[in-house]
C-alpha cells in the first residue's frame, strides 16, 4: 500500500482570493483587514500572481509528481472551512474558501480530507455544516468532524481491495489551538476533540478503532497537535505515540499543525510523522521565523506492507511555495531540508538522505 500524505492545505484567505469565485475578503485580524492583503504581500516578494486561476494552479509541480508515483490513497489535512456564510469565530484569524472552489481539492484526486483542526469552525456552525456538505458532494471522504460526537469520531473507510481497507481516524488537540468549545457532543456538531495524551485518551482511541477494525485493515491516525513553530518532540508526546502503535491498533501516525516539517520516527516498525508541516498556504511574504524555512514544504510517500502493517519505504518530496503555487525544490533547498530533518531524526537513530534527484528518503 502506498499513501500520499501531506500536512496543512490552507486554501482560504489569500489563496481563495485568486480563485474564480472568492468569499468576501473582509478579515477580523489585528494587523490585516482584507484577505487581499496577503495577496499583496506575496506579490511584493515574488511578483504578480494571476487571478481566477484554474483549479490545478496551487498544486503546481506537485500534481505530476504525485500522479507519477501512483499512490493508492491520498490524504491531506484541509485546514480551512468551505463556506461563504456564517459568523466569524472571535479568535483573530479566520480561514474560509468559497464552496465553488472545491475543484482545487478534487483536481488533486484527494481521497480523504482530515478536518479535526483549529480552522474548520472558523465560521461557526453554519460554516461547519457547509464544509461537511461540500466535501461529501464532491465525493471526498471527510473525517474528524460531524453533526454530533458519534459522527465526528467515525473513520473514513477507504476500500483498496475486496478484503483490504484503510481506516482514517482524525483528532484535534488543544496544543494546536483547537478549542474545547469546538468539541462535538451528543447533540452538538464539532470536532473529534482529544483533550490530552493520558491513559483515558489512549483507551478511547483503542475502543474507537476496535469497533471498526477487521482483519486486513490498516489504520491511519491523523492528529492535529502541537504548536506552530519549533522542532521539539516532548517525551509525553513520544510516549503517547508509541503506545498508540503498541496498544491501540494504530499503524501510521500522521501528525500536523507545525508550519514546517518535523522529525519522523519508526517505532515497532511503524511510522510516526510528528509534524508534516504546511503544504499549501498564503504565508508568502510574511516575515519572521525564517530559520524554519516555512517556504519549503514536503509531500510524503509512505509504503506499508498491508499484511503485517510494517513500514517498507518512506520518500520525502520537497517543494517551495512561490506565487501561491508549489514548485519543485532546488538542490540547495533540498539539501537544507536534508540537513534539518537529519538533525531531528538522528535522535531516534534514523537518517534522512538525498537520492540525487532532489528527493529524500528515510533510513531506520
Amino acid at each position: 500500500m502506498k499513501l500520499f500524505l501531506c500536512g496543512d492545505v490552507m486554501t482560504g484567505r489569500g489563496i481563495d482570493q485568486i480563485m474564480p469565485q472568492s468569499c468576501d475578503p473582509t478579515l477580523f485580524e489585528p494587523y490585516m483587514h482584507s484577505a487581499l492583503g496577503y495577496v499583496d504581500l506575496a506579490e511584493k516578494k515574488s511578483g504578480t500572481i494571476p487571478r481566477a486561476v484554474p483549479a490545478e494552479y496551487i498544486w503546481g509541480d506537485a500534481l505530476e509528481e504525485i500522479n507519477r508515483r501512483k499512490p493508492d490513497v491520498r490524504v491531506i489535512n484541509l485546514e480551512t472551512s468551505i463556506t461563504d456564510r456564517g459568523d466569524p469565530e472571535p479568535k483573530g484569524i479566520n480561514y474560509r474558501m468559497h464552496p465553488d472552489n472545491i475543484a482545487c481539492i478534487t483536481t488533486a484526486r484527494v481521497d480523504c480530507c482530515t478536518l479535526a483542526n483549529n480552522h474548520v469552525l472558523d465560521w461557526g456552525p453554519k460554516g461547519l455544516t457547509d464544509t461537511i456538505d461540500v466535501i461529501k458532494r464532491a465525493g471526498v471522504a471527510g473525517v474528524g468532524v460531524g453533526k454530533d460526537s458519534d459522527a465526528a469520531s467515525r473513520p473514513a473507510v477507504i476500500d483498496l481491495t475486496t478484503d483490504k481497507r484503510l481506516l482514517v481516524f482524525a483528532f484535534g488537540c488543544p496544543s494546536s489551538g483547537v478549542s474545547s468549545r469546538w468539541a462535538a457532543g451528543p447533540e452538538r456538531g464539532g470536532v473529534n476533540f482529544l483533550p490530552d495524551f493520558g491513559e483515558d485518551s489512549i483507551a478511547r482511541i483503542a475502543r474507537d478503532i476496535e469497533i471498526w477494525k477487521t482483519p486486513g485493515d490498516t489504520v491511519l491516525l491523523s492528529i492535529h497537535w502541537g504548536p506552530n513553530w519549533g522542532y521539539d518532540v516532548s517525551s509525553e508526546l513520544r510516549s503517547f505515540a508509541h503506545r498508540l502503535l503498541e496498544n491501540a491498533g494504530v499503524d501510521i501516525i500522521h501528525g500536523h499543525s507545525s508550519h514546517h516539517p518535523k522529525a519522523i520516527e519508526v517505532h515497532a516498525g511503524k511510522p510516526i510523522l510528528y509534524g508534516c508541516g504546511d503544504f499549501i498556504n498564503d504565508y508568502e511574504g510574511i516575515g519572521g521565523n525564517e530559520e524554519f524555512r516555512p517556504d519549503l514544504t514536503v509531500g510524503y510517500f509512505v509504503e506499508i506492507d498491508d499484511r503485517n502493517h510494517q513500514l517498507m519505504a518512506l520518500e520525502l518530496l520537497p517543494f517551495r511555495l512561490n506565487k501561491f503555487r508549489l514548485q519543485r525544490a532546488t538542490g540547495v533547498e533540498t539539501a537544507w531540508l536534508e540537513h534539518a530533518l537529519n538533525r531531528e531524526c538522528r535522535r531516534f537513530g534514523h537518517h534522512i538522505q538525498g537520492t540525487g534527484s532532489n528527493t529524500l528518503t528515510l533510513s531506520w
